[in-house]
């Protein structure tokens, strides 16, 4: 079965979607069948591995309402082994129609047991918010992955995120863990990302991945081509660091 990872934070821009396009891109490469679910009415992740969201024939809303079947929704993209559950605008209106359902936090995690078989990997991109797509989708998940910008607001960011999982890990998922706390556009000459990275060893050091993601313009001019980093620049620093991340986070989950 495949392990299941969320990537959350409820801080918009912190570099959550490019990690987990990049890092599913990445295992994809290494030989393993991974599954991205694009959990995010905005729908970057779609885009970001070249999948129009106006013409794939099904989407994650249709899947969540019971329009279709998670296996009839599969897109495979362009890259080795690397498929998707692509997202629309649809998805922003979800939350009403899982409220009418019954158990709809635990709806995530219904519809894609039957095909979980298929791949060693299960990637979902959160939304920007801790509402109820977050808490489907953390319920789903055997773990978590939180991408962080080394800065000070994103601390307070971290405090509430740690507190809703604790809240799903005690009703609804109790597997679920924490995988890694992966820095973001990190840049080791400030004086400011120092300070957050030491607070954040202090209190959690053996949740952070030890390869951060400096800041770079190449992973900002990735996605407009549709291409994963490792395949938009094989040899970037980007490539290399995601590489890293990637390996670390198989041995841990």
């Amino acid at each position: 079965m495949a392990k299941i990872v969320a990537f959350s934070n409820q801080k918009g821009g912190v570099g959550k979607t490019t990690s987990c396009v990049n890092l599913a891109a990445a295992i994809g490469k290494k030989g393993k069948r991974v599954l991205l679910i694009d959990m995010d009415p905005q729908g970057n992740a779609t885009t970001g591995v070249n999948v129009s969201k106006r013409n794939t024939p099904h989407n994650i809303y249709e899947v969540l309402v019971g329009e279709c079947t998670a296996s009839e929704a599969l897109v495979r993209t362009n890259y080795r082994n690397l498929w998707i559950i692509p997202s629309t605008l649809e998805l922003a209106g979800v939350e009403y129609d899982l409220h009418q359902m019954e158990s709809h936090e635990a709806k995530l995690k219904e519809i894609l047991e039957p095909i979980s078989a298929e791949f060693d990997y299960i990637f979902i991109d959160c939304p920007p918010s801790l509402g109820m797509i977050t808490v489907a989708s953390l319920t789903a998940a055997d773990g978590v992955v939180i991408p962080m910008q080394c800065e000070f607001f994103a601390m307070e960011g971290l405090t509430q995120l740690l507190m809703t999982i604790s809240k799903v890990k005690k009703h609804s998922n109790p597997r679920l863990a924490i995988v890694g706390i992966l820095l973001t556009m990190y840049n080791g000459r400030l004086t400011q990302t120092k300070q957050v990275v030491d607070d954040i060893k202090r209190y959690y050091a053996d949740k952070l991945f030890a390869t951060p993601i400096t800041r770079q313009v190449v992973l900002s001019e990735a996605p407009s081509y549709g291409e994963p980093i490792c395949y938009h620049d094989p040899y970037s620093k980007a490539t290399l660091e995601y590489n890293d991340v990637a390996k670390e986070l198989m041995l841990r989950i």
